[in-house]
């Protein structure tokens, strides 16, 4: 098979990969995740479902995949933040903003993009530890930054940035964030973030 030929079949995978996906969430969004099924997202594509299962093995791979993409764009918009021109601690603040926005916007104010979240968040899926471990990196080179610069104390920043992500969860787990929204007796986000900065100065 010659290269063009190949480059075109590929692209018409990728095609039809990113019909399904995009079915697929749509459905999800407006039935819910678990009132969803493969033959639901093969009928809106007017297809088999037996077409579907040649792209993906079930409706989990596929929830893995839309999964893996909602976290692409909340580490899209840390890395951003995390190549701003300003001081290692205003950039931990807007990326805890940032991911705090898009936690109560995307995921909750849209109940059943949370499902899907918490489905995911529930099963531990891989696509879930790749993304902490990528924020984690993305966090240490903002925090040795800082420390580079005299900003934050002499320690080690992969141990930090750890730190960071743990004390800040509150303002970033999907299932915590819904729970803290209308609890009085919570911190607030600046309140959080500023506790969280701080510890990296002493």
């Amino acid at each position: 098979m010659t290269e063009p030929a190949e480059s075109s079949i590929d692209a018409t995978r990728q095609e039809n990969i990113a019909r399904i996906l995009e079915s697929a969430e749509r459905l999800f969004r407006h039935y819910g995740y678990s009132k969803t099924n493969v033959a639901d997202i093969a009928r809106d594509l007017e297809m088999s479902p037996a077409n579907i299962y040649r792209f993906f093995a079930s409706k989990t791979e596929i929830h893995q995949a839309l999964c893996d993409r909602m976290l692409a764009a909340s580490y899209q918009q840390a890395d951003e933040i995390s190549r701003l021109p300003l001081s290692a601690s205003e950039r931990l603040r807007r990326y805890v903003h940032g991911q705090h926005q898009m936690t109560v916007e995307t995921m909750l104010d849209e109940q059943k993009v949370h499902e899907m979240v918490v489905v995911a968040i529930e099963r531990d899926w891989h696509v879930i530890q790749k993304h902490i471990d990528r924020i984690d990196k993305l966090l240490a080179g903002i925090i040795r930054e800082g420390i580079e610069a005299g900003e934050f104390a002499e320690q080690d920043p992969e141990i930090a940035a750890r730190c960071f992500g743990a004390s800040i969860v509150t303002l970033c787990h999907p299932q915590i964030v819904a729970q803290c929204l209308a609890k009085e007796n919570r911190p607030t986000p600046d309140e959080l973030i500023e506790f969280a900065v701080r510890a990296l100065k002493k």
